[in-house]
């Protein structure tokens, strides 16, 4: 771990032999950014998400689906389930990139303790540390959040359920920043206008961005490296893959939200991850509206067979039982079967029920 501070801290000490009389001001950042961190450790969950993961169980237990939503919609939640459930035994040990991963090998009753236990922070009940700074930070997230599973459904993108993870955490350096430099950002971002600009006042004036402080950050707190790598690099001008795709992300969010956007850029880091000019305007169109129409995604797992999954998709396509013999070479009495055995796996009275059922859990 020293070495990780080191390597942010390194950044803010000048290589001229002439600054030396500048030295002891400038370790003073290594320190303020340890402190920063260990100032994170009591970083807050929304109280509306400790409410939410409470209600969640008001009934017995929620489906695996249920729990993770809710944790992917709190930063200091997502946070406090990936630290945990990094350091738990066993062959995900520091390997647990995603809120589905973290559910599962925590179980749903341990995020309930976690959201239960604590620190939270209400809007509407501030306190003198944190002001508004955890309402902001989460709405900028789950943007992005929201901008990123669009990007990787219209992109066939594979590792969805870390982006969930990397898009909402993408901005946690500013978070340290804030903690370290009691004027940040309006002193250091001053008259700057785009993410770009702001990036380059903060290596200006701090030696460091927020982004390279976020992946010491991430490091620090026991993340795995795919997920410290897409925070550390989703600013960096030559950025692929999935940090050029939160970057893009991290662009819509800020244009949904009614922030300068410089759209060169945009355009630029769209053709990196070969995301079309025309796809582009049709999300940042789309983005402002509501998602219902939006495909669920599969978190806990289908207790159908493959099989039965195609001839439910064709039923909830309006096809009759004849049509989806013919569409999958099967007899009509086969795909009779195969839907009765569908009812009782799903615990459905009937067609409408069970396209229901396996359209909310993702499964169709």
């Amino acid at each position: 771990m020293t070495d990780l501070l080191q390597t942010a801290s390194s950044h803010l000490i000048p290589t001229d032999p002439h600054a030396s009389r500048e030295r002891h001001h400038n370790e003073g950042h290594g320190r303020r950014l340890t402190a920063a961190f260990e100032a994170l450790e009591a970083f807050p969950v929304m109280a509306e998400s400790r409410n939410r993961v409470v209600r969640l169980f008001e009934n017995g237990e929620p489906s695996t689906a249920d729990v993770v939503g809710a944790v992917e919609g709190d930063i200091a939640l997502a946070i406090a389930v990936l630290r945990l459930a990094n350091q738990v035994d066993g062959p995900t040990r520091g390997r647990v990139d995603s809120a589905v991963v973290g559910v599962e090998v925590l179980s749903p009753a341990t995020v309930l303790s976690i959201a239960s236990r604590a620190r939270t922070y209400d809007f509407f009940e501030r306190t003198g540390v944190w002001q508004g700074i955890p309402e902001r930070f989460r709405l900028h997230g789950v943007a992005t959040q929201r901008a990123a599973d669009r990007l990787a459904t219209e992109t066939g993108f594979e590792f969805r359920d870390r982006l969930m993870v990397t898009a909402l955490l993408h901005d946690i350096g500013k978070l340290v920043l804030v903690h370290a430099y009691p004027g940040y950002p309006r002193q250091i971002h001053g008259d700057a206008r785009t993410p770009e600009e702001r990036l380059q006042c903060e290596r200006r004036e701090l030696g460091v961005d927020h982004a390279l402080v976020g992946g010491v950050l991430a490091r620090r707190w026991g993340l795995p490296k795919s997920v410290a790598h897409v925070i550390e690099t989703h600013h960096n001008g030559d950025c692929e893959g999935e940090s050029a795709l939160v970057r893009l992300a991290d662009m819509l969010a800020h244009y949904f939200l009614g922030d300068a956007i410089t759209p060169a850029e945009m355009l630029d880091v769209a053709k990196t991850i070969e995301f079309e000019p025309e796809q582009l305007r049709t999300v940042m169109y789309d983005l402002p509206l509501p998602s219902a129409g939006s495909r669920p995604r599969q978190v806990d797992p289908s207790p159908m067979s493959s099989r039965e999954v195609d001839v439910l998709r064709r039923l909830a396509k309006g096809m009759v039982y004849k049509q989806i013999a013919t569409d999958l070479g099967l007899s009509t009495s086969t795909v009779r079967t195969h839907l009765h055995n569908v009812y009782g796996k799903l615990g459905a009275m009937d067609r409408a029920q069970a396209v229901l059922i396996a359209t909310e859990r993702g499964w169709i």
